[in-house]
């Protein structure tokens, strides 16, 4: 890895008035007569390139590095994320594109699911091609917590040593993947749209990257584990199956592992809202609404599909919906089975949270927006002429339907 070095018997008054005049991030600045390097240097060059002759120069570490042995890791692992309510579904999701990429590299799948009393529970997991669901109960496992749970974690890599590993992006998923990927010193990538395995082990785990200009492909070839996050809704569950081959193992880990200083006084249950990610049907409706109050239209449509009303970003920063309401990378994922978009120009971080709904009708006055790329039936016009004809349509068939 390159680092920038600064020969200090070149640094006198006027050269660092000089570089510092170079600099557009702040990576440099003056102290007792010393020019230092800030945390906001990003290694542009400039200073090199513009400055004083030979007073900053960039070098390479010298320091070899070591290659992992990667046959010592293998197979991938699901984290099963669960409450009292069940299982969530983006476990099932995940075991899914395991099995997936397990088939690239012929590697087993593993599940690793930690807590109390959730021999059945794991049991169950069988049934969608998991090989083996490794299991921690313990009655301090009951609820979450960080420490225990995270040394558990940690115990369950050293002693199965999977080569990836894959875990929801729920609350407690982007609590707990972090705090383990830095016990092990390796990557972590959050939020995939998209995974892909290589014959030698390496996931490439795609996201949206700069303002979801570009889909950066990131890879840790000397690392292991493999540590992603996924969305719920980004990938398909399998379906079960009726004669599950797998096994399960109950895992043992010391006391003293579970202890915390950290005590769980009192859980309130969360009043439960409609969740925009596991609607059917939704419309939504984006910057093409000139004000709030025509959202009614998109809202009649809505009811009369017994449909979800949803957003993208610019309506739910303008406070017009609550952030709950928002499709996309910044809001929630969903997988509708009838996805209306009403004036969305269809951006990179929209169609990431939409784009595997069964049925797409987009609505938009511009032929060239980029939503017609995922849309399964385009409608070139504008909203305040097409969704009062689509009322219309809709209570006609409605009612013909009725009669």
């Amino acid at each position: 890895m390159a680092h920038l070095v600064i020969h200090k018997e070149l640094v006198n008054k006027e050269n660092i008035d000089k570089v510092l005049k170079i600099c557009p991030f702040g990576g440099l600045e003056s102290e007792c007569d010393e020019l230092l390097l800030t945390a906001g240097c990003k290694m542009c060059g400039l200073c090199i390139k513009n400055g004083p002759h030979g007073m900053i120069t960039k070098e390479e570490d010298q320091t070899p590095v070591v290659q992992i042995d990667k046959s010592a890791w293998k197979g991938i692992a699901v984290y099963v994320d669960h409450s009292s309510s069940g299982i969530h579904n983006v476990t099932l999701e995940l075991i899914g594109k395991a099995r997936e990429l397990a088939s690239v590299t012929k590697e087993p799948v593993y599940a690793l699911m930690i807590g109390h009393n959730i021999t059945q529970a794991a049991q169950s997991l069988l049934k969608y091609g998991v090989d083996k669901v490794y299991v921690y109960d313990y009655p301090a496992l009951q609820d979450f917590l960080m420490e225990p749970y995270a040394n558990v974690f940690e115990d369950f890599i050293q002693k199965v040593k999977p080569s990836s590993i894959l875990v929801g992006a729920t609350n407690l998923g982007r609590t707990l993947a972090p705090r383990v990927a830095a016990r092990f010193h390796t990557g972590l990538t959050a939020d995939c749209t998209k995974l892909e395995m290589k014959e030698n082990s390496d996931i490439v785990q795609i996201r949206p990257a700069f303002g979801g200009n570009i889909m950066a492909q990131i890879i840790t070839p000397n690392s292991r584990p493999q540590f992603a996050t996924v969305r719920y809704k980004i990938f398909s569950a399998p379906a079960p199956a009726a004669n599950p081959a797998g096994s399960l193992e109950k895992m043992t880990i010391a006391d003293d592992r579970l202890k915390t200083l950290v005590r769980i006084l009192s859980v309130k249950e969360k009043e439960k809202v409609m969740d925009i990610s596991e609607a059917d049907v939704i419309v939504a409706a984006g910057r093409g609404f000139k004000t709030q109050a025509d959202l009614d239209m998109a809202r009649e449509l809505a009811d009369i599909l017994g449909a979800q009303l949803a957003c993208s970003r610019p309506l739910a920063e303008s406070n017009w919906f609550d952030a709950k309401h928002q499709i996309g990378l910044s809001g929630r994922t969903v997988h509708a089975k009838l996805l209306i978009t009403l004036g969305i120009a269809g951006k990179v971080q929209f169609t990431a949270g939409m784009k595997g709904s069964d049925c797409i009708i987009a609505v938009n006055s511009d032929p060239h927006a980029q939503i017609f790329d995922v849309a399964h039936y385009a409608v070139v016009g504008d909203l305040y002429e097409i969704v009062p004809q689509l009322i219309t349509l809709c209570k006609e068939a409605k009612a013909h339907a009725l009669s």
